[in-house]
C-alpha cells in the first residue's frame, strides 16, 4: 500500500505519527474499535475538525468491520500466512 515504514513502526510502537491529521485518524479509529462503534459526538467532531468527512467516518467503520471479519475467520480456520507475506509478520513485544 506504499505506507512509509516510519508510519507502520509508529503505529506498532504507539508513538507519535508525523502529522496531526494522521494522529486524528489513529485516535478516531481506536475510538471506534475500543468503543465497538459507540463513539461519542466529541470524537466524531474532532475527526471532522481534523479535515476528514462524514463519508470517511463510515470508511473507518467499514475498514474496522472488514478487519474483524478477516481476523476472526483466519483465527478460526488457522489460516497460515501466505509465503510472500511472511516477511511482514509482526507480534507485539510483551
Amino acid at each position: 500500500m506504499k505506507v512509509d515504514d516510519a508510519i507502520t513502526e509508529a503505529l506498532r510502537n504507539e508513538t507519535a505519527l508525523p502529522t496531526d491529521k494522521l494522529e486524528a485518524l489513529r485516535h478516531f479509529t481506536l475510538s471506534v474499535v475500543r468503543g465497538r462503534g459507540n463513539v461519542d459526538d466529541d470524537a466524531v467532531q474532532a475527526f471532522l475538525d481534523a479535515g476528514f468527512t462524514k463519508r470517511q467516518v463510515l470508511e473507518v467503520v467499514l475498514a474496522a468491520a472488514q478487519k474483524v471479519m478477516s481476523n476472526y475467520t483466519n483465527h478460526l480456520a488457522n489460516t497460515p500466512i501466505d509465503k510472500p507475506f511472511q516477511k511482514f509478520e509482526w507480534h507485539k513485544a510483551d
